[in-house]
């Protein structure tokens, strides 16, 4: 069966798009045929593998607008890599405050919230006994201490930072992290191929989880609102960074050990698909400039270079807005921590913010009394609400909160960003070209990938022919040889490890193909490999992505001298050519034969398996983009 479809762009749009891609072609020193030296030899999307250890670029901007508009480009990068693009609804938190303990100057209460219906949130509440009427309100992730939010040693202690805090006049509240102490209806390791298609996994929960820890806090009658800070180390300080970044409502923060630009977070929770593609730690943290922040370090872990290299690069950022001043740094003289001296910094940087609330003598912990764990643990002695949901209920519900949305009227504008973030995609301006006969090479200079193919030349409108198999195959396709006897130009390209681009990728690049339809339960190497590889697509894109992004960059190729192409695809080139399409809105006719049908996860995995895309709407998103929905582009 034959589907031919139209793109459905209004023409004006089409003539401007077209001209705009024509402009910046030819104004890019990096024009095809003139540097076809620089054509690499080797695709980056294959050599340069990115991971949780490498070492990344630090960011540089030169103007207040250009960090604006990557911030604003970032803050959409997390929320579509953690499944919250669209937000999900608030619904009631249904708080639970209880067991109260009476301390010097403090008291803590157990605290459960809902923070989804059926989902529920553990932590402790720490007050101060007297003072304001209303309190700064400072919310404390857990990182991976042995005992979350509870550990209490040397090394980190969650009792005496909320303790402390309390008795110099802040209302605490510490968390934990999925699959810790009290928040315990999903393990903190889980992510499985087609929880990847929902963008459904511990970071995108965690973060929803403190967006809701944050309004719990707001919404209590001694807090003000207005003051809201955080604190975090370790893993809670990759959620304290990722909050500040999406979530205004935060004032002051300090992210403790782990700022760096040397290793990013290595637990699943830290890294989801998406979330790191062409950025770090380091930026995102920038993102909360121009707002105080202190930025803690150590000299025995993986922020041993923050106050030379990482911090530099955050103040020039708070620079772009005139407030250097509200950074800060220090280091602290210890191995991988949250010790008594680095919560000591943070007092004394939190007191700067807030004169008058307490004096000196507060800002050191000395004679803090720890409770007994049984007295700070939430379900000691308790359950959980009746029908409180296991991992697949929070997935299904989680799924039936994304199609709800997905079906909703959605601005054209919104899916399509949404949707070309999801596949990692741009509309480049720095396509080169190698041509030797008719063998072709293309590259996006910036990216240095690699795009094989054949060129053969002709007059009018270009064509595009795509064939899952290769260009060997492509030929073969009746399409092309109708094309030749029109004399029309005609670009034949090898996608993205298709043909003559497939090339060797390291191992753990390589995992999906045993993981495309299910990963084996209760075998721990599929587990371990499906780890690897979710951390590998938080810094690198999904193969299917990268045709996707091929079709896009040989759009851009095609079209350089004519304001459109057509695209004659099959197959499963035919579904990633409709993506490419509709995320990129260039004008080009779509011609599309045997398109495999897109119901199911198992579906998607088999043909087009690219993390989020279920989450961002599917093919039906795709469809409403090119015109076949009720959504349309004006």
């Amino acid at each position: 069966m034959k589907d031919v479809h139209h793109e459905g762009i209004d023409r004006r749009w089409s003539f401007l798009l077209a001209a705009i891609v024509l402009v910046c072609w030819r104004m890019t020193p990096a024009r095809a045929e003139q540097h076809s030296t620089k054509v690499p030899a080797q695709d980056a999307r294959n050599a340069n593998i990115i991971a949780v250890d490498t070492h990344l670029p630090l960011p540089q901007f030169t103007s207040l607008k250009e960090w604006e508009e990557r911030k604003a480009f970032l803050r959409n990068q997390i929320l579509v890599s953690a499944g919250l693009s669209p937000m999900p609804e608030k619904t009631p938190l249904h708080p639970q405050i209880f067991g109260k303990i009476d301390g010097q100057g403090y008291t803590i209460e157990k605290v459960l919230i809902e923070t989804l219906p059926g989902f529920y949130l553990g932590g402790n509440l720490y007050r101060p006994r007297e003072g304001l009427s209303k309190h700064p309100g400072v919310i404390n992730p857990q990182g991976h201490w042995p005992y979350g939010r509870l550990q209490n040693d040397g090394v980190y202690s969650g009792p005496s930072l909320g303790i402390s805090l309390a008795r110099q006049g802040y209302v605490v509240f510490a968390y934990d992290m999925v699959g810790y102490n009290d928040t315990i209806q999903l393990p903190h390791r889980f992510g499985s191929a087609e929880q990847r298609l929902w963008s459904f996994g511990p970071l995108g929960l965690q973060l929803w989880d403190s967006i809701r820890a944050l309004d719990f806090l707001a919404s209590l009658e001694d807090v003000d609102a207005s003051q809201l800070g955080a604190v975090g180390a370790s893993g809670g300080a990759t959620q304290t960074f990722l909050l500040t970044a999406v979530d205004d409502r935060v004032r002051f923060a300090s992210p403790v050990n782990m700022v760096s630009a040397i290793m990013q977070g290595g637990d699943l929770c830290e890294n989801a698909p998406g979330l790191r593609i062409d950025t770090s730690n380091v930026e995102i943290a920038a993102m909360f400039a121009p707002k105080p922040m202190l930025v803690v370090s150590a000299t025995g872990d993986w922020t041993r270079n923050v106050p030379r290299e990482e911090f530099p690069a955050i103040k020039r950022i708070y620079e772009l807005y005139g407030k250097g001043d509200q950074v800060e740094v220090i280091q602290i003289e210890a191995e991988h921590n949250f010790n008594r001296l680095s919560r000591e910094a943070v007092y004394r940087f939190f007191a700067k913010l807030h004169p008058g609330m307490n004096d000196s003598r507060e800002l050191t912990e000395a004679h803090v009394a720890i409770p007994m764990l049984q007295e700070l643990s939430v379900l000691s002695n308790r359950t959980l609400p009746a029908g409180a949901l296991d991992l697949n209920g929070v997935f299904d519900l989680w799924k039936r909160v994304s199609r709800a949305q997905n079906e909703q009227p959605q601005d054209p504008a919104f899916l399509r960003e949404r949707l070309r973030q999801t596949l990692a995609v741009e509309i480049p301006h720095d396509v080169i070209s190698a041509l030797d006969g008719q063998s072709i090479v293309l590259s996006r200079l910036s990216k240095e990938d690699r795009i094989p193919g054949l060129w053969i030349a002709g007059k009018g409108k270009p064509a595009i022919v795509l064939n899952p198999d290769g260009s060997s195959d492509a030929l073969e396709m009746d399409e092309v040889r109708q094309l030749q006897k029109e004399g029309r130009p005609i670009l034949v390209p090898d996608l993205f490890q298709k043909g003559n681009a497939k090339a060797r990728r390291p191992d753990d690049v390589t995992v999906d193909l045993a993981l495309k339809l299910s990963d084996k339960a209760g075998d721990e190497d599929a587990a371990d490999a499906a780890a690897r590889y979710a951390k590998f697509l938080t810094f690198n894109v999904s193969v299917d992505s990268a045709r996707v992004q091929d079709i896009v960059t040989a759009i851009v190729y095609a079209m350089r001298s004519n304001g459109g192409v057509d695209i004659f695809a099959t197959g499963d080139a035919g579904i990633w050519a409709k993506f490419a399409v509709a995320a990129s809105n260039l004008p080009v006719n779509l011609h599309l034969t045997n398109l495999p049908v897109l119901k199911s996860d198992a579906d998607y995995l088999r043909h087009f398996n690219v993390p989020g895309i279920q989450r961002a709407g599917g093919v039906e998103a795709a469809d409403k983009l090119l015109g076949r929905g009720t959504a349309t582009d004006h």
